[in-house]
């Protein structure tokens, strides 16, 4: 009994430690988010006097300032949405289907095939960037959306991941099961995998919105000079690249918050799935 009562004390203790350790990890990520948001309320002459934990009385202002500037944050807005959202779709649909044809099928050099995506996965987009340009020149293609978008379809990250998720949540005696009652191939896909495989897919649309929101290396090449066509990336860089004494911070940090808002309720729309798509996608490696 005593024995008993020590390891649940020990235990007990262990897990308050973790709380505790879990609690200031969280309070010191969601600081820098609290400080940008409280300045983004603050107007230039209060942000020049230094930092304060309380809101300030310049949101409308800032607000006001931020959308009628000279920034186009709203156009930066459509924008962002347009390329971020296609792309998030085409990435995760594609590359569930990529991934469900390595697992459901057995063809010839499929080992290799697989191996030839994970191999793709080590190459920097920065070591591609000088060759694709000069195709979308000889295309005429530059300053469009569509360089941003397309090659989403070919994501090795992803394809890497639902291969791994469907490894422990999609047997292959289901889709037998479906070919035998006369479903097509399309059909198997689309009403069966993609509801099983939902937790991943929340996860990877999470991921790939966030990696296309925050996207600037690419736009900043494809979208030079394109006035009407810039991401938010693209129109932040700009303010950091202005003048100092010419603008007015409360209104920066209210374009920086507006443009974090987006991720965060896409976040909060998937969020539920992310820990069961992290956990059932690791039980296998």
């Amino acid at each position: 009994m005593e024995k008993n009562k020590s390891s649940s004390g020990v235990l007990r203790t262990r897990r308050t430690v973790c709380y505790i350790v879990l609690v200031l990890i969280t309070i010191l990520c969601l600081f820098w988010f609290y400080v940008l948001f409280i300045n983004a309320t603050r107007s230039h002459a209060a942000l020049a006097k230094g930092f304060t934990l309380l809101p300030g009385d310049a949101l409308v202002k800032n607000f006001k300032s931020s959308v009628n500037g000279t920034s186009h944050i709203l156009l930066g807005l459509r924008n962002s949405l347009i390329v971020a959202v296609s792309s998030t779709i085409l990435s995760v649909y594609f590359s569930t289907m990529t991934a469900y044809a390595i697992h459901a099928y057995d063809f010839k050099m499929k080992k290799f095939a697989f191996t030839l995506i994970l191999a793709i996965m080590m190459i920097p987009t920065q070591v591609t960037a000088l060759g694709f340009i000069s195709m979308l020149r000889k295309v005429g293609l530059m300053g469009s959306f569509i360089p941003l978008i397309i090659p989403a379809i070919a994501s090795p990250v992803t394809v890497f991941y639902m291969k791994q998720y469907m490894e422990s949540a999609l047997p292959l005696e289901l889709l037998e099961a479906a070919r035998i009652d006369g479903a097509s191939e399309f059909r198997t896909f689309n009403t069966i995998t993609l509801p099983l495989m939902r937790p991943a897919i929340a996860v990877q649309a999470i991921f790939a919105f966030v990696a296309s929101w925050n996207n600037f290396f690419t736009p900043g090449l494809v979208l030079a000079g394109q006035k009407t066509k810039k991401t938010l990336p693209i129109i932040i860089a700009d303010l950091r690249a202005a003048d100092f004494s010419k603008f007015d911070m409360g209104s920066v940090y209210m374009t920086i918050a507006l443009s974090i808002f987006p991720v965060i309720v896409v976040y909060v729309i998937l969020a539920k799935n992310i820990v069961e798509g992290l956990t059932v996608g690791a039980v296998k490696g």
